[in-house]
C-alpha cells in the first residue's frame, strides 16, 4: 500500500483547529507551524476568522479538493458529516483525534466511519490517536527537535503515551527517528499496513512497535515475515494477562489472543520480542549504528577484576565467545599500564590504569587490531572517571573520546555504568560522557545485562533472518 502522501502530505487540513490548546486537545496547526512544516495549512473552525497568521475555513466544503492529510480534533457526534465531506471533497487520509469509538464500546459508530471512508476512497488513521511524524517532512503531532539526520528508525504504537514516551527516550538517548505512526484503533489502516509500507522505505533500517492486537493474524505474520528476511522488526506486547487484556479493551478497543501462542507464531516468523521499552530502545541503538556487528567474539576491557568476571559469566551464558587475546594484542596494551593487579588477557582488567580514557583508548586500538576480536565492549565506571584526576592526576576529555572513533573500524559497544545516584556532578557527568558516546556513533548501555541482552538478541535476529531466506 502506497502511503506516500500520509507521511509526505502537500497540504493538511486541520478540522477543529483553535486559538489555543486546552481542552485536551493538541494543537496540530501550531504544532506543524513550529516543525517547519512546508505544505499548505488549512485550519477549519467556523468560531474564527484567523488562527496563527493564517485564514480560518467554517467548513470543509470550502476547501479545496483532494486535500492529503485531515486532521480530526471535533467531538465525536460531528465524525460522520466530517467523514462525508471529506468523501466529497476527494480527500486521502483522515486522521481522527477523536476518541470514544469501539474502545468505549461504540463499534456501531466506527463500523459505519470505516464503510463511508472505503467507499469513498479515504484512508482513516485511528480513530483514537495521536496521529503521525516524519522527520523528512516536518509533519508531527508534537514540537520535533531540529536533528542534523532524518533517522533511520520507524515506530508504530497503538497508545499515544506510549508513543510521546518512546520519542522522548530516543530523543535523549541521541537515536534519531525517521518516522512515527501512533494508531490507536486500526479500524481501518492497521499495523502490518504501516510496517508494509516501512518494509520498502530505503530510509528505514529497523522497525519498532508497541501492540496490543492484530486484526488479521494471517497477514500480519505473513507482512512480518517478509520484513524481517531484511530489517529487524522488535514488538513490545501489551495485554499479554488478563487484566493487561481487559485495560487494552478498554484502551483501544483491543481484543488481545492467547499471549504463548502469539508470541511463539511472532518468533517464529522473525520478531524480536522485548519486555519494557529500555530493552526495544537498547535493540534501536544497535541496531541503527553505523557499524553493526558481524561475529560474536568479544574483546571486554575495564578497571577492575569483579566486572570482568561478572561479563564473562553473563558473556557466555548468552551464547557469546570470548577468546583470548593474540600475544601481540597483549604486549600492545602492557606498553601503557604495569603488570601489577592487572590482566590483558579476555577480559582486560586495566585496574586503576582504566579510569583514564587514554589507556582505555589504547588498549581498545589493540583489540582493534586482534583479528580473534569482533565486538570491542569497553566498561567506563561514571564514578571512576569523575575520580580519575584526583586519584591519577588525569584530565579526562571529550577529544579523547572522539579521536579513539576514529581510529577504531570494529563495533564498539560500551558500558557507561554509575553507581551513585544521589550526585549531580556525577549525573552531569554521565550525562556528558554518555552524550560524547552517542556523538562518536557508539551504542550506550547503562550495565553489564542490558549490553549483553540486547547482543544475544541481535545475533537470534541473525541467524533467525538466515533460516527466513
Amino acid at each position: 500500500m502506497n502511503l506516500d502522501r500520509l507521511f509526505y502530505p502537500r497540504s493538511v487540513a486541520v478540522i477543529g483547529a483553535s486559538a489555543g490548546s486546552g481542552g485536551g486537545r493538541i494543537p496540530y496547526l501550531q504544532v506543524l507551524q513550529l516543525t517547519g512544516y512546508q505544505g499548505s495549512l488549512y485550519p477549519v473552525n467556523p468560531k474564527y476568522k484567523e488562527i496563527s497568521c493564517l485564514p480560518v475555513y467554517s467548513s470543509i466544503d470550502e476547501l479545496p479538493d483532494g486535500v492529503d492529510l485531515t486532521i480530526v480534533a471535533t467531538p465525536i457526534h460531528q465524525s460522520l458529516d466530517i467523514l462525508r465531506s471529506a468523501v466529497r471533497k476527494k480527500f486521502k487520509f483522515i486522521h481522527f483525534f477523536t476518541s470514544g469509538f469501539g474502545e468505549t464500546g461504540n463499534r456501531k459508530l466506527e463500523d459505519e466511519l470505516v464503510a463511508e471512508a472505503r467507499r469513498g476512497g479515504v484512508r482513516i488513521i485511528g480513530p483514537n490517536c495521536i496521529g503521525v511524524h516524519c522527520t523528512e517532512s516536518r509533519l508531527s503531532f508534537g514540537h520535533m527537535p531540529q536533528e542534523t539526520s532524518p533517522g533511520s528508525v520507524a515506530f508504530l504504537a497503538q497508545s499515544g503515551g506510549i508513543t510521546s514516551s518512546f520519542m522522548s527516550m530516543a530523543l535523549a538517548r541521541k537515536t534519531w527517528i525517521n518516522k512515527v505512526v501512533s494508531y490507536g484503533n486500526q479500524a481501518d489502516l492497521t499495523v502490518e499496513d504501516y510496517i508494509e509500507y516501512f518494509a520498502q522505505d530505503p530510509g528505514i533500517k529497523l522497525i519498532a512497535c508497541y501492540i496490543e492486537d492484530i486484526k488479521n493474524h494471517s497477514r500480519f505474520l505473513s507482512v512480518l515475515r517478509r520484513t524481517t528476511a531484511t530489517k529487524p522488526v522488535i514488538i513490545l506486547k501489551g495485554g499479554t494477562t488478563d487484566h493487561g487484556s481487559k485495560a487494552a479493551a478498554s484502551h483501544t478497543g483491543a481484543m488481545a489472543s492467547n499471549n504463548t501462542i502469539w508470541a511463539a507464531a511472532a518468533r517464529q516468523h522473525g520478531a524480536i520480542l522485548v519486555d519494557n521499552l529500555e530493552r526495544m530502545m537498547s535493540l534501536v541503538m544497535l541496531g541503527t549504528t553505523d557499524r553493526v556487528p558481524a561475529g560474536n567474539r568479544v574483546g571486554f576491557l575495564g578497571a577492575g577484576g569483579g566486572v570482568a568476571v561478572l561479563f564473562a559469566d553473563m558473556a557466555i551464558n548468552a551464547g557469546l565467545l570470548m577468546p583470548e587475546l593474540q600475544a601481540k594484542t597483549q604486549e600492545r596494551i602492557l606498553e601503557r599500564i604495569r603488570d601489577v593487579n592487572t590482566s590483558t588477557t579476555n577480559p582486560v582488567d586495566l585496574g586503576a590504569f582504566g579510569f583514564d580514557l587514554a589507556i582505555m583508548s589504547h588498549t581498545m586500538k589493540a583489540l582493534d587490531d586482534d583479528e580473534e576480536i569482533d565486538i570491542i565492549i569497553p566498561y567506563f565506571s561514571v564514578d571512576y572517571i569523575a575520580q580519575a584526576e584526583a586519584i591519577l592526576n588525569v584530565t579526562n576529555s571529550e577529544k579523547t573520546i572522539l579521536e579513539m572513533a576514529g581510529d577504531i573500524k570494529k563495533p564498539v559497544i560500551p558500558i557507561l555504568m554509575r553507581f551513585t545516584d544521589d550526585n549531580l556532578d556525577i549525573e552531569r557527568i554521565r550525562i556528558s560522557t554518555y552524550s560524547t558516546l552517542r556523538e562518536a556513533g557508539f551504542p550506550v548501555f547503562p550495565n553489564i545485562q542490558e549490553a549483553v541482552y540486547t547482543l544475544r538478541s541481535f545475533f537470534w535476529w541473525l541467524d533467525r533472518r538466515e533460516n527466513i531466506r
